[in-house]
């Protein structure tokens, strides 16, 4: 069978592959969005003369509000197609990334939050649809890998090159480059995804479709994926995308660019971390042992990261106040790849659900992975403002370990 027949008649798959890349630069642009408070949280909070942990519990909206879109917006591309409901997101984005550049206290910051979160909440599902529809199961997983790697360089643009941003022109300018960012963007959708005619569209009403989701995503098949969902995300955006920063400035003492460097490291672990795990399962398969394998040994990486702080028991065994910030970024790196081992849940779940629920299967994993990280984001600023940042990353540590046993107790 050749590969125009195998991927669908309808796409020429070279234009295919272009159409995907445009997508995936608009996920991009979303892991760049939400991972701008991890570098710039201390002046904005200054700015704003609102605490620190305040304005970090306050940036959970846009994963609460990320969430809450998954299933309009899934539904949306079933009706319309993926062209343009993208091109409504996008625009959308640009609107939140000049609305948040232009707040000026923690209301009107609040509300550029909530609509980014609305307006890329579909950035990932949009070339994750375009793929299930047009390409073979094998094909399906390796580019679910590669979308995700691309995704994950708009958190190594906002590492060193957003530090650098924030240190010459301030936090503003994030989004201000942002925006314009998603403005090309745009232009090269626009160009290089196909229009098309939504297929099967689901004409049920949002509240039935919303219902069926939910009901696939707690069926039994999918109960242990969806309970490592919730935290597997969270765990690599709320250290990547909020808590990463303040760790390494505030508790090792590196200034902004050094730290900058080392969340530097730590994403790109993030991006070749899907390509090496794709590599592996491909050779080894065994998905829900790698799983299991790879979110355990991130809480155990997570607790040594702690232990390492200022007169924790790590420190005091081997003689220092601290632990060097060598020794974090270390784990930083082996997090970013362990934690690199989300696409397997992709692959698992199209094959638990079959191809006729593979798009709602998938919505609810994505729901979960979002409404999980906007969860853990808010009850770490608790945790962080009683307990201090330590007490963070034992609390993700924690969560991880539960979502995994549960993972392996239902499936």
């Amino acid at each position: 069978m050749d590969d125009g027949k195998a991927d669908g008649a309808d796409v020429n798959f070279r234009a295919l592959i272009f159409a995907l890349l445009a997508l995936a630069c608009g996920h991009m642009l979303s892991t760049l969005l939400r991972t701008i408070p991890a570098v710039s949280l201390d002046v904005m909070a200054a700015d704003f003369k609102t605490p620190s942990q305040t304005l970090a519990s306050l940036t959970s909206i846009y994963h609460f509000a990320f969430a809450a879109s998954q299933i309009p917006v899934g539904a949306a591309m079933d009706r319309f197609g993926v062209r343009p409901v993208s091109l409504s997101l996008l625009a959308g984005t640009i609107i939140g990334a000049l609305a948040s550049g232009l707040a000026t206290g923690p209301e009107s910051f609040l509300f550029g939050q909530f609509l980014l979160g609305v307006a890329t909440s579909g950035m990932l599902m949009c070339p994750m649809t375009l793929a299930a529809k047009h390409m073979s199961a094998a094909r399906f997983g390796l580019w679910s890998g590669i979308i995700l790697s691309i995704g994950n360089v708009g958190m190594l643009l906002s590492s060193s090159p957003l530090a650098f941003v924030v240190e010459q022109w301030g936090w503003r300018a994030g989004f201000w480059i942002s925006a314009g960012f998603g403005a090309v963007v745009a232009v090269a959708v626009f160009a290089l995804v196909p229009k098309q005619p939504a297929a099967h569209a689901d004409d049920s009403s949002p509240l039935s479709q919303m219902a069926e989701v939910l009901r696939i995503g707690l069926s039994r098949p999918l109960r242990g994926l969806i309970a490592l969902s919730l935290v597997s995300l969270a765990a690599s955006l709320v250290l990547r995308g909020l808590w990463g920063g303040p760790w390494l400035m505030e508790v090792k003492g590196l200034g902004r660019i050094e730290a900058g460097n080392a969340l530097g490291l730590f994403t790109l672990a993030l991006i070749v971390g899907p390509l090496l795990i794709g590599i592996l399962d491909r050779n080894i398969g065994h998905r829900r042992e790698v799983l299991a394998a790879a979110h355990s040994f991130v809480a155990l990486l997570l607790a040594l990261m702690a232990a390492g702080a200022p007169h924790y028991p790590l420190s005091e065994l081997f003689g220092m106040t601290a632990m060097p910030p060598r020794f974090d970024g270390v784990l930083l790196v082996l997090i970013g790849i362990a934690i690199s081992a989300q696409p397997l849940l992709f692959g698992m779940t199209r094959q638990l659900a079959g191809a006729q629920n593979a798009g709602k299967a998938l919505s609810a994993v994505n729901l979960a992975f979002f409404l999980g990280t906007a969860l853990m984001q808010s009850a770490t600023g608790v945790v962080a403002a009683v307990y201090g940042l330590p007490a963070v990353l034992m609390f993700m540590a924690a969560a991880l370990i539960i979502g995994t046993v549960v993972f392996l107790r239902y499936t």
